[in-house]
């Protein structure tokens, strides 16, 4: 209540709302490229699908690296300050992208992929609990759905610009048209497609380092000194929010939420190639499944609170989920009926039928972050800081599922390798029926151990 009066009292939400909005568009943006970036490098290094998802491991893996790290970051700096911070870390990993596109070296790839990851966990860890303040926590979910709308947004728009300006002008790069090149030939052609990342990503550094400097001078209050007011310790431990069973199994929703949400974004261009989709429509695969989502954070805006709670649409989310993970497992790579019927009418190029449920797992994913975020750090009171934290270094999903799946790919069929979702939200469906209202983890209710323990 403390931290909502404080806000209250700056006069108005809009503005500090509005900010915050830009920011998840923006790191919206810069993760949702993975999807088109990662059939792009799968084809300039010649890397196999276990391979080339670890450009989403790099990135993902930072989250939980660097989570508590960011966490102090905040403490010590405020909200503004650590923002302003994480998109100047975000400047210099696009920056580090030229030399990797230089030399084609994969590795290099990674660590950019890595920094890049390291500036959005900051952003990350202070805009979510940010908004989940800035209201009631009954409504918590739409104020992240609205942020959503941005992210998502964003990830239609990102690939569709980064196939625009990347792969404009470029002829004869499928896989059939680059294997049938001489070693010399191939070599140069594989060598003016990384050239093309050198120019956008250089616009992109300079454009987020601009962004950096306006964050610091931005009108927009910092919540977490009001957060600690009055506390004989202002250095919560992380090992207190270990009392709160909703918030560890919250983390744990949020680990399978994002590996399976990588798994439909970033791995549906490497289940176009199969299909034999060119290298240039599998990079724009992304915004198909970003759609569907964007449609199904519209839902939850209109629906929630006042048709459905949150933890229904979670619930709702984990169904549809395994539904159209059974439906990609044995949807035809050859028909094309479902989008024919369906984006054919907006005159969008139609995708297999497999493709497209690929793509409509986006729509089951939607509502499971801003679910599970204020089910999960419901009732933390001074834990709250610490307790985003660990909800941050849950988005190492996103690190370790897409390999798994790509490790299936290369091994059997990158269709059937999907079923390493099924589990994911299974759990995630757990979480929504019973998880999110644990108390405690045998007798004693968290509060009252944390009381203790404090």
């Amino acid at each position: 209540m403390t931290d909502q009066k404080s806000t209250q009292a700056t006069g108005s939400v809009v503005i500090p709302m509005a900010i915050i909005a830009g920011l998840f568009f923006i790191f919206g943006f810069v993760t949702w490229l993975n999807g088109a970036l990662i059939p792009f490098l799968q084809t300039i290094c010649d890397l196999t699908a276990f391979e080339a998802m670890l450009v989403a491991s790099a990135f993902y893996a930072a989250y939980t690296i660097m989570a508590l790290p960011m966490a102090y970051i905040i403490e010590r700096t405020g909200y503004k300050n650590g923002m302003a911070l994480g998109l100047f870390i975000v400047a210099v990993g696009a920056l580090i992208f030229i030399p990797a596109a230089y030399g084609r070296d994969f590795s290099i790839f990674l660590l950019a992929q890595f920094v890049v990851g390291s500036g959005l966990t900051i952003l990350q860890t202070a805009s979510n609990p940010y908004v989940v303040k800035l209201g009631p926590p009954e409504s918590a979910a739409v104020r992240i759905c609205i942020m959503g709308l941005l992210n998502k947004g964003a990830g239609v728009v990102a690939p569709v610009v980064f196939t625009a300006l990347v792969l404009s002008g470029i002829t004869g790069v499928s896989e059939a048209e680059l294997a049938a090149l001489p070693e010399v030939m191939r070599d140069a052609k594989l060598n003016e497609l990384a050239g093309q990342l050198v120019s956008p990503y250089i616009g992109m550094a300079i454009a987020l380092a601009v962004l950096g400097v306006a964050m610091i001078f931005a009108p927009i209050p910092d919540i977490e000194d009001e957060a600690l007011e009055g506390q004989e310790d202002g250095n919560i431990r992380l090992s207190g929010v270990f009392q709160f069973p909703h918030l560890v199994l919250g983390a744990l929703a949020l680990f399978c939420y994002v590996g399976v949400e990588v798994i439909a974004g970033d791995a549906i261009g490497l289940l176009g190639k199969q299909a034999g989709l060119d290298s240039s429509m599998s990079s724009m695969l992304t915004s198909y499944t970003m759609i569907f989502m964007v449609i199904g954070y519209a839902l939850g805006v209109v629906l929630i609170p006042r048709f459905i709670s949150q933890q229904t649409a979670l619930m709702g989310s984990a169904i549809l989920g395994v539904i159209f993970t059974i439906c990609v497992m044995t949807g035809s790579l050859q028909s094309n009926v479902m989008s024919a019927a369906t984006l054919g009418l907006f005159g969008m190029p139609e995708i297999p039928n497999a493709v497209y449920f690929v793509a409509l797992l986006g729509f089951a994913n939607a509502m499971c972050w801003p679910a599970i975020w204020p089910l999960a750090l419901s009732n933390l009171g001074r834990y709250t800081s610490k307790g985003a934290a660990l909800l941050i270094m849950g988005i190492a999903g996103g690190a370790v599922l897409p390999p798994v799946y790509g490790h299936f790919a290369d091994s059997g069929d990158g269709q059937l390798a999907y079923a390493v979702s099924i589990p994911a939200y299974l759990y995630i469906l757990f979480y929504a029926l019973k998880g999110h209202k644990m108390t405690s983890w045998g007798g004693k209710s968290a509060a009252a151990a944390a009381v203790e323990k404090a």
